[in-house]
């Protein structure tokens, strides 16, 4: 195999990374569970070609970065490519819907429309399990990795929560909705309390992103729109903080 396997150590967190650009393309075309593949900003060449197609055809998401984040991934010859390899399964959104409601739980959803840092990530996820929901839904293209800094701020709750990467966002809504699923965007554009709205019910809570929050075609077509109450002059809150204040009212709710 060209290129090569390389493990590494993050903190005190193991992660997988493969580097080279044909060792990414078998280990796609092997089935791998590829997390995310980084590619140099303007390399070119047939096999970067070769990987660009293998990469669509499997859904992997990738991003281009500058050579010197690739440098600091691997000190190996990494060709201009560098994929982490999930440390976890993930589950179809069908599959968890159906494995809740068959298990007689009141459903409790998250859904992360493009949460792009890992560490915000982790710490979603670690509220998420203290909290019981039942599944994370994310999108394939845009979202934070599950890497070595997710494991870590999660402490481990990763492996506890079921995670859903869906190819849009709204498909998984109108597949939430169908399924009896009350559909709640956190979101400052809005006049709703969240302390007035019923969580006590089968819900997904949707959180936006760091920098722009839910995207605006989100909106659109969730069923009902809140926000937090805010006193100081900060106009936001942190999204991780946010998440656990909404999840935290649904507990209340449902208790």
């Amino acid at each position: 195999m060209a290129g090569g396997f390389f493990l590494y150590l993050c903190g005190m967190e193991k992660e997988n990374i493969i580097f080279g650009i044909r060792a990414i393309i078998e280990a796609i075309q092997a089935g791998t569970a590829i997390d995310k593949v980084f590619i140099q900003k303007e390399i070119a060449g047939e096999l970067m070609k070769d990987l660009m197609k293998v990469m669509k055809r499997a859904n992997i998401n990738f991003s281009y970065v500058p050579v010197e984040k690739l440098n600091r991934l691997t000190p190996n010859n990494h060709q201009g490519a560098v994929a982490s390899i999930s440390p976890i399964g993930f589950m179809e959104l069908e599959h968890l819907v159906d494995s809740t409601m068959e298990s007689g739980k009141q459903p409790l959803f998250l859904i992360l429309d493009q949460i792009s840092d890992a560490r915000n990530f982790g710490a979603i996820i670690r509220t998420a399990e203290c909290t019981g929901v039942n599944g994370i839904i994310i999108q394939k293209a845009g979202s934070a990795p599950v890497n070595g800094d997710t494991v870590k701020t999660s402490a481990g709750a990763v492996f506890n929560v079921p995670i859903c990467k869906v190819e849009h966002i709204k498909d998984a809504i109108f597949y939430l909705q169908g399924s009896g699923i009350k559909t709640v965007a956190a979101t400052e554009k809005t006049e709703q309390n969240i302390y007035d709205i019923a969580l006590n019910e089968p819900l997904a809570i949707i959180m936006g992103s760091e920098d722009r929050g839910i995207n605006p075609s989100v909106l659109k077509i969730v069923d009902e729109k809140a926000k937090l109450p805010m006193f100081g002059t900060i106009g936001s809150l942190n999204v991780s903080v946010a998440c656990g204040a909404f999840l935290y009212e649904a507990v209340r709710q449902r208790s």
